[in-house]
């Protein structure tokens, strides 16, 4: 069943990496700025940010399965629309359509993951589960950028509309809900079935309307994330038009180099994801981060011939690996750990909603600073961004970390 969950994530980030990366090249090959690409980039993250306060409440008393089938569905449908129309005039729309489904269908599957992981050895699972997502940083940017660049470049919505079908598909393995006694021993989520079926004299206590739509323990973790995730959009909607802006042949290879790190750190992550205090693996998030922008900020502004300009944008992909690679699995164990089991669909539609604010919010803010000061400049607002979000996450973290730190 985990398995078949990160199969479902992997598709789902193959689609909304796809979009994302490749929409920027699609505008730019039909003479677009980058500003309406950040305007497509932040109605995305509305979007996902709107279908997150819904979609997670929805999966806590509805059911995982019916949310995923639903998010690949308005998914599906985002991106099928842009192949068929290839229209300009409806370009936001679709990219509406796209936040909607991507955010249904990735809220419902994260927790799907945590319902089938012991909660003592959730942080370590998270990590895991990500492997999904760390694939698709690997193969949706660099699919996207060559499907982007072939005749018609609507060839890049064909081809994640085959991939948004396979996780639609992929959705109807995921049918534990009903047959909990099919999950291992260990699994959360049969705990908790079992528990109310010995004790069905308790009843769950109902949440007040607030806290039905919004989680509070996951602001530990999603505030934190918050506010590093603006590096995170600018490296998903940027890095690519950086590469091809440069000359540089195969640019989405630097996505490529940011999943090997990715992929190497959470196969990883059984030794240290919920071993070591939180704050100490977001420090190293945070390191891996500046050093990949200062590199970028290298590559853009020196007088570097085309050989060397080349080999670091591909190297810097690997110290930003780090960062997705270690920060969004960290502050996702935070905010679940920090919230009670039956409310984890809540607590991951809090925690993703405020990934996609920062990344949506600062997209457009990317957008127009680029084209107006340049890449340089926008970098190095970047790394401000980076750099606070480590004294935010020291003021966020529960009571544990802080302990540690006092020590």
């Amino acid at each position: 069943m985990f398995v078949v969950v990160i199969a479902v994530t992997f598709c789902s980030f193959m689609v909304g990496q796809g979009t994302n990366s490749g929409s920027t090249v699609y505008l730019s090959r039909l003479g677009e700025t980058s500003t309406l690409a950040g305007i497509g980039a932040t109605v995305f993250s509305v979007a996902a940010a709107v279908s997150r306060i819904v979609s997670g409440p929805i999966s806590d008393t509805k059911g995982r399965l019916i949310v995923m089938i639903c998010g690949t569905v308005v998914l599906l449908a985002g991106v099928g629309g842009q192949a068929l129309t290839g229209s300009i005039e409806l370009f936001l729309f679709w990219r509406l359509l796209q936040g909607i489904g991507f955010a249904a269908v990735t809220t419902a599957a994260a927790t799907a993951a945590a319902d089938v992981l012991p909660i003592e050895r959730l942080g370590e699972g998270i990590g895991y589960s990500g492997l999904g997502q760390a694939l698709a940083m690997a193969c949706g940017p660099a699919l996207a950028i060559t499907l982007v660049s072939t005749e018609p470049p609507e060839n890049l919505y064909w081809g994640l509309s085959a991939i948004a079908v396979c996780a639609f598909v992929l959705c109807f393995f995921c049918r534990y809900e009903k047959r909990p006694e099919k999950l291992p021993e260990t699994a959360t989520y049969r705990r908790i079935a079992e528990q109310r079926k010995a004790h069905p004299e308790q009843e769950r206590k109902k949440p007040g309307l607030i806290n039905s739509i919004l989680e509070p323990g996951a602001l530990a973790g999603g505030i934190p994330m918050m506010v590093i995730s603006p590096a995170l959009g600018f490296i998903i909607f940027f890095a690519g038009l950086i590469g091809t802006t440069m000359g540089i042949a195969n640019a989405g290879l630097f996505y490529t180099m940011t999943a090997v790190s990715m992929i190497s750190v959470r196969l990883a992550s059984k030794r240290f994801m919920d071993r070591v205090p939180a704050i100490k693996i977001h420090a190293v998030a945070v390191l891996g981060c500046v050093v990949a922008f200062i590199l970028l900020i290298i590559v853009v502004t020196a007088d570097l011939d085309m050989g060397a300009r080349t080999a670091l944008y591909y190297i810097a992909g690997l110290p930003y690996g780090l960062c997705p690679g270690l920060a969004i699995p960290i502050n996702q164990a935070v905010a679940v750990k920090n919230s009670s089991a039956e409310r984890w669909g809540a607590a991951n539609g809090l925690y993703l909603l405020l990934t996609d604010v920062g990344i949506g919010i600062a997209a457009t803010i990317w957008g127009i600073t680029n084209d107006t000061f340049g890449f340089a400049f926008t970098m190095c607002c970047v790394i401000v961004f980076v750099i606070a979000s480590l004294f935010v996450a020291m003021l966020c973290y529960p009571e544990a970390d802080k302990k540690w730190r006092r020590q």
